[in-house]
């Protein structure tokens, strides 16, 4: 099994299970005890678990939200299809105001040869975007927000990157909710992460909102915006025709990827 299996079969097991010895995975990977030692060693410095005598301790099941480093083993073949689909809404010469979390970054590599003016709330996707690439003919334009960094995260927060946000005009705000119910609409995380948010899609004339299926009906405290604040919804989820009809009545349209 490849190292980038076996990370991401080892984040799966501590989604569902408190804990997991070095055994169980040597087992369930197929793999020798050294080698699982080094990849939970790696695994625990990216936040996607502790380490343990003997095994590894779920972050997730102690109520923790869950890390970057675990999120992004997380979904990533849908993240791919959704930030295609995200990037084929999106014309040259926009000017685009980008999200933070796994899935924007994603996005940001489909970017990475458009013709845009791109701003990101990560400095995970600045560096996705930044790359001199000299076969290319087109790289986009980056804005920076300024403000604070969250550790781990790398994502900018704050009243001045609020600020920041609140005096440009955006012909497009891609979102990346934390989650998403019919009832509440686009949630986040923290209070400081749904300010960001809304004043990313309170600046721009239209809002492409990009959300796995996982995160329908997940939880989240801190509200973002209803759904009627959104224009297209990129999705893996297969949508019922009930909940198509709902959508339709507040004028969401559904990309499908």
């Amino acid at each position: 099994m490849k190292t980038e299996e076996r990370h991401r079969l080892i984040a799966e097991l501590l989604r569902t299970r408190d804990e997991v010895s070095v055994e169980e995975l040597v087992t369930e990977c197929n793999s020798s005890g050294a080698t699982i030692r080094r990849d939970l060693e790696v695994l625990a410095g990216h936040g996607v678990l502790r380490r343990i005598h003997g095994g590894a301790k779920s972050l997730v099941l102690r109520g923790e939200n869950p890390g970057y480093g675990q999120r992004e083993l997380e979904d990533q073949a849908i993240k791919v299809r959704i930030a295609a689909g995200v990037a084929s809404l999106l014309g040259d010469r926009e000017h685009v105001w980008l999200d933070s979390g796994t899935t924007a970054t994603e996005i940001a590599r489909q970017l990475r040869q458009r013709e845009l003016t791109l701003m990101p709330m990560s400095l995970r996707s600045v560096n996705v975007l930044a790359v001199d690439d000299w076969q290319s003919g087109h790289r986009p334009a980056l804005l920076l927000p300024g403000g604070s960094l969250i550790p781990g995260e790398f994502s900018f927060r704050g009243p001045l990157a609020e600020r920041t946000i609140r005096s440009l005009r955006f012909d497009t705000a891609v979102v990346t909710p934390c989650a998403l119910n019919f009832k509440d609409g686009l949630l986040a995380h923290d209070v400081d992460d749904a300010a960001v948010k809304r004043a990313g899609l309170e600046s721009a004339a239209r809002v492409v909102v990009a959300c796995a299926g996982s995160k329908w009906n997940g939880n989240a405290v801190a509200l973002v915006a209803a759904l009627p604040a959104v224009d297209v919804l990129v999705t893996d989820r297969i949508l019922t025709p009930e909940e198509l009809a709902q959508l339709e009545t507040y004028s969401v349209k559904v990309v499908t990827v």
